[in-house]
């Protein structure tokens, strides 16, 4: 299914979650986020030409729903006397529910805006004797008590609460370069590592990767060739490591 959207009509991934559920038609308490994710994975695709700083939070709601449909996808084991496993969607849900609010907050005051430009008011009548005057300050006696020490005592208060202000974390983050990782080709490569290995290890394989992005689009990767039963993966306890076993023919 083509996903066709610009980037300007989304102001961030929340945005953009929130217009899928609403084409979809889909309940927010209950959000396939199979379908959700691939929708959404295929906007990124279409933003692969923008700036990357804009991307992203856009790449960070990305990473999220893939750890989500990852959770999802994972066996459910139900044993007696134990707790209801927490639903993997409940704090995205939070989120969207909270920033939809706050997005019908904002049209309510745009249009008491628009509605307050038709409101006549009265102008003051304030006596021009009385508006004129203006109360005489002796600025000698206003600086009185202003010393050097004072001024640089002022001036540090300001400097450190600006310096406050700094993210200690933030600031430290360089420049960071656009890396281009396509599916396809990360298919492919699985492919004939799976020809050569008959079974390997899922955590294994991730631990191989370079980069943050190179191991979501092997991810991915693994996801497709799931989808087209080309492997078959299997896990013998929740959060043990998953096993992968191939089945292409060689």
């Amino acid at each position: 299914m083509d996903l066709t959207v610009k980037l300007q009509v989304f102001e961030g991934p929340l945005d953009l979650l929130l217009h899928l559920l609403d084409k979809n038609k889909v309940n927010i308490y209950d959000i396939p986020i199979v379908e959700i994710t691939n929708q959404y994975m295929e906007y990124i695709r279409e933003m692969k030409r923008q700036d990357l700083n804009v991307m992203s939070e856009f790449l960070v709601m990305a990473a999220t729903l893939i750890d989500i449909k990852s959770k999802m996808l994972l066996p459910k084991q139900e044993t007696e006397g134990e707790e209801e496993i927490e639903d993997p969607r409940a704090e995205l849900v939070a989120q969207l529910l909270e920033y939809k609010m706050y997005k019908c907050m904002a049209y309510e005051l745009k249009d008491r805006q628009m509605d307050a430009e038709r409101v006549m008011f009265k102008e003051p009548t304030i006596p021009a004797a009385v508006a004129a005057y203006e109360e005489p300050v002796d600025l000698n006696e206003l600086m009185a008590d202003v010393t050097l020490t004072k001024l640089n005592n002022i001036f540090k208060s300001i400097m450190k609460k600006q310096e406050d202000k700094i993210d200690p974390v933030r600031s430290k983050f360089g420049k960071i370069e656009k890396e281009e990782v396509s599916l396809n080709d990360k298919m492919a490569y699985l492919e004939q590592y799976a020809l050569r290995h008959p079974s390997f290890s899922f955590r294994s394989l991730l631990e191989a990767q370079s980069s943050k992005m190179e191991i979501i689009v092997t991810f991915l990767a693994v996801l497709e060739l799931m989808k087209t039963s080309k492997i078959i993966i299997t896990q013998d306890y929740i959060f043990d490591d998953i096993k992968i076993e191939s089945k292409i023919a060689a």
